[in-house]
């Protein structure tokens, strides 16, 4: 059978978690007009499509990160030309997440380069995630792997979300990462899960892998127990220094089309148009929205590499006619995603 047969339209805008490697393959291959139809279609069915939610991200400790990520710049085993530094103190923290809520942001993320948080250091970031918090903005951090009582350390402290990515296809996963595997990231994401924190899960394009393994991350995040409350998709941003510098970009519509196929195997996640976008055109953001993205990052820096200066971004809304989207409680999202998945 081929893929295009393994796809039945009429169930697109279901919430499921039974999708097959074939019907992601059909989406993926459906004619550019039917796609992005189907996908503004189940968009307007769970979401407002001219809101998008956005987050500002804070690298609070950068660079001297053991992993081997062939794509980050933060790795202490490429010469890249960042320089090291410690976690920030909470009250820098808070005023840069001062800047960011006056600035439009709702969420406010937090990345540190960490294989695992010691225990002083969640302890610091636990404090942290409470300031944020408790000045009305949600919460979200990326520290690496955690395991279940790191996570349960940080649902008390209030998170609201985690970001751990997949980055890639399972098969394509060892061409890009070595020092840890596929199974300690999706066992990550079920500690979080099981703390009752949302998960920010998605992954990076234009890492020299196919079209096959993009339809392969696509299944493996929408068969999860629960669909990722939010999904990230991100291109990737070339760092010279890097293993994956001067990799073949991806094309700008293929790039549209997975966000198009996340959208509708994902229908009530929010789609997060990530990394990338200071290289994309106009043109190219105003598809992705169209096709269900519905977040992006504020602000002129995500960790370490460049994003639109933010009057671009006002720029661009206002012209699109998008405005932001109002914030969520935890409780209540994470509810309303549980019922999702159930349903």
């Amino acid at each position: 059978m081929t893929p295009q047969a393994a796809l039945n339209t009429s169930r697109l805008g279901e919430v499921r978690t039974d999708w097959s490697l074939d019907e992601v393959r059909a989406l993926l291959a459906l004619p550019f007009a039917d796609l992005l139809f189907h996908a503004q279609r189940v968009h307007r069915q769970f979401f407002n499509p001219n809101e998008v939610q956005i987050s500002t991200l804070l690298s609070i400790k950068t660079g001297a990160c053991p992993e081997d990520c062939a794509y980050c710049s933060q790795s202490i085993r490429f010469e890249t030309g960042l320089k090291s530094e410690p976690l920030m103190d909470i009250e820098a923290v808070l005023e840069k997440a001062r800047v960011a809520k006056a600035n439009g942001a709702t969420r406010f993320c937090m990345g540190a380069a960490y294989r695992s948080p010691k225990p002083k250091q969640l302890a610091q970031i636990a404090e942290m995630v409470k300031a944020v918090r408790g000045m009305g903005m949600e919460t979200c951090v990326t520290l690496g792997m955690l395991n279940a009582q790191q996570a349960q350390q940080l649902k008390d402290a209030g998170l609201d979300y985690y970001n751990h990515n997949l980055d890639t296809s399972e098969s394509h996963y060892s061409k890009v990462i070595t020092t840890r595997t596929y199974q300690d990231r999706l066992d990550t994401l079920e500690a979080v899960r099981a703390a009752g924190i949302n998960v920010c899960c998605g992954g990076i394009l234009g890492m020299g892998e196919t079209q096959l393994d993009r339809a392969q991350l696509l299944h493996t995040l929408a068969t999860l127990a629960e669909h990722p409350q939010s999904v990230p998709i991100n291109q990737l941003m070339q760092v010279p220094g890097t293993p994956l510098y001067g990799a073949a970009k991806i094309e700008p519509l293929e790039f549209v089309r997975v966000i198009a196929a996340a959208r509708l195997l994902m229908p009530r996640s929010h789609v997060r148009l990530s990394a990338g976008r200071s290289e994309m055109s106009e043109e190219t953001q105003a598809l992705c929205f169209l096709a269900g993205a519905n977040s992006i990052f504020y602000g002129d820096k995500l960790l370490t590499t460049e994003n639109p200066e933010e009057h671009q971004d006002r720029d661009l809304f206002n012209r699109l006619g998008i405005t932001a989207e109002a914030p969520r409680t935890h409780s209540a999202e994470h509810q309303h995603c549980g019922l999702a998945a159930a349903s």
